[in-house]
């Protein structure tokens, strides 16, 4: 596949296709073994597109070949007490397996990032599962690491509390 076959769209997600594409990927990512490995459940599956549309800060990412969607980022605006500027967090990011491979992911990377300097960020952040190899490999390649903010007191860590 040529690169520039991909088009990468910041979604509008008030337009019918772009709700069926992210809810159609969002989907394929929740059943791979990296994301939850089973299907959105019917309540995800009627109230994420509404949820992300009232998020006040939401962004969504696209990537198609031709008419096909391909790849996935939904990402949140956070913020940096420490820095005093705006930061972008990917929350889910996914291609489908047929088009691993490809320079999709760094493109839907690269798109977010583009975003995220137009809005004044000073970092994206993202959480990967730990074996999640491929994944990894891609962030790494787009300039990822572990966040250290002070040496002495380690990597930082992603926890999570459910409710």
């Amino acid at each position: 596949m040529n690169e520039t076959q991909v088009t990468v769209v910041q979604a509008d997600l008030s337009l019918p296709e772009h709700q069926v594409a992210t809810l159609h990927l969002l989907n394929a990512y929740a059943m791979d073994p990296m994301g939850d490995g089973r299907p959105l459940s019917d309540t995800a599956r009627r109230e994420v597109i509404p949820g992300l549309r009232e998020h006040p800060t939401t962004l969504v990412f696209l990537a198609c070949q031709a008419a096909e969607p391909v790849g996935l980022a939904i990402c949140f605006r956070g913020f940096s007490t420490f820095a005093a500027r705006p930061l972008v967090n990917i929350s889910d990011y996914f291609v489908v397996p047929t088009h691993r491979g490809k320079g999709i992911g760094r493109r839907l990377i690269e798109a977010v990032e583009a975003r995220a300097r137009e809005l004044g960020c000073c970092r994206l952040t993202l959480e990967v599962q730990e074996n999640n190899q491929h994944a990894r490999h891609v962030y790494a390649a787009a300039g990822f690491a572990q966040a250290v903010h002070v040496p002495e007191a380690g990597g930082s860590l992603y926890l999570t509390k459910p409710f």
